[in-house]
């Protein structure tokens, strides 16, 4: 992954550098156990303070994005319990299925009829659907991220969705999330949900997102000549919305940036032909004109995480696996 830093924003490049961090852990770009850079490398790379760069470490280490392995440097931490359960539940499941192969051996059966009798009982076995609940932070981006999970899982499982806000304020809806069979979030917001819901919560994956199809393919049609604002609601996220402008649209070259609170928003839009804004900061819609083209910077659930994180733990879940993962890790 890129850590560089863009000085034409006027974004610090210890927030700029925070935003990266978390933005590659979000998006699959950092994955869980991958060393980072040491401080001094890292500074020296991207041209700012080791101070700075030891700060932004320190600060993701505080939320549980990072950790430190004495002797060793700093790495993105494991999610939680969905890479421990799911070896655990793999290697249980291999060994169950060894097992099964041995007796049905034992019986004299050959393997086109062992195949045809474990599709026989797939096709009879009935869809113990389970209840998922995914945990965001804007209510209809969530509400999005949950179906779009929801499609990729066996039929009968459901998908609810929750923000952290709701469950920070309503006792009713944490009980709800923690009877869940499991609970999805995204990377950041992780230690938070793990906090909100107590120890007795579910496990808790967070999954990581892309930008989605829709967007990607937005961007790309933009005539080359196009004046584009760029406006987030955090001022960290602005280097990546950036970035992704430049990696989807490099043919457009005027690209002005600005956060939703800052005084020069109206400026920046008033010189725009379009406008890409971050989820979240809808708002600024209401600054332009009607009809003005504007297209939100949405992501979507990564399909590679549902694959290799939810449906492992759905299917431990469904056939009563035995995971073994102490109470701390489950809870972050």
């Amino acid at each position: 992954m890129s850590f560089a830093l863009d000085r034409s924003l006027p974004v610090l490049l210890g927030v700029q550098l925070r935003g990266r961090i978390k933005y590659g852990i979000a998006c699959g770009e950092l994955r869980p156990g991958e060393r980072l850079p040491s401080v001094r490398e890292l500074a020296t790379q991207i041209g700012i303070a080791p101070m700075t760069v030891a700060t932004v470490y320190r600060e993701l280490k505080e939320v549980e994005l990072l950790e430190g392995r004495g002797g060793s440097g700093t790495f993105v931490a494991w999610s939680g319990a969905e890479d421990k359960a799911r070896r655990s539940g793999l290697q249980q499941l291999r060994a169950r299925i060894d097992a099964l192969l041995s007796d049905a051996e034992a019986l004299g059966l050959d393997r086109p009829d062992i195949l045809a009798l474990v599709q026989t009982r797939l096709q009879a076995r009935p869809s113990d659907g389970l209840r998922l609940v995914f945990v965001g932070v804007f209510a209809t981006a969530t509400r999005d991220y949950a179906a779009a999970v929801e499609a990729r899982l066996p039929p009968g499982d459901r998908v609810t969705s929750v923000t952290v806000e709701a469950l920070r304020c309503d006792p009713g809806l944490r009980l709800k999330a923690a009877g869940a069979d499991l609970v999805l979030t995204i990377p950041d917001r992780r230690p938070e949900v793990a906090a909100l819901l107590g120890p007795q919560a579910p496990a808790l994956v967070a999954i990581g997102f892309l930008p989605a199809e829709h967007v990607r393919a937005a961007l790309a049609a933009l005539d080359p000549f196009a004046r584009v604002a760029v406006v987030s609601l955090f001022p960290e996220w602005l280097v990546m919305m950036k970035a992704g402008v430049a990696r989807f649209a490099p043919h457009v070259s005027q690209v002005a940036t600005t956060v939703l609170d800052a005084p020069e928003l109206g400026a920046v839009l008033a010189s725009a032909d379009v406008t890409v804004y971050a989820t979240g900061a809808e708002a600024v819609l209401e600054r332009l004109p009607e009809g003005f083209p504007s297209l939100e910077y949405r992501h979507s659930p990564d399909p590679g995480d549902i694959e290799r994180s939810v449906l492992p733990m759905l299917h431990a879940l469904r056939t009563k696996t035995a995971i073994t993962v102490p109470q701390e890790v489950l809870c972050g």
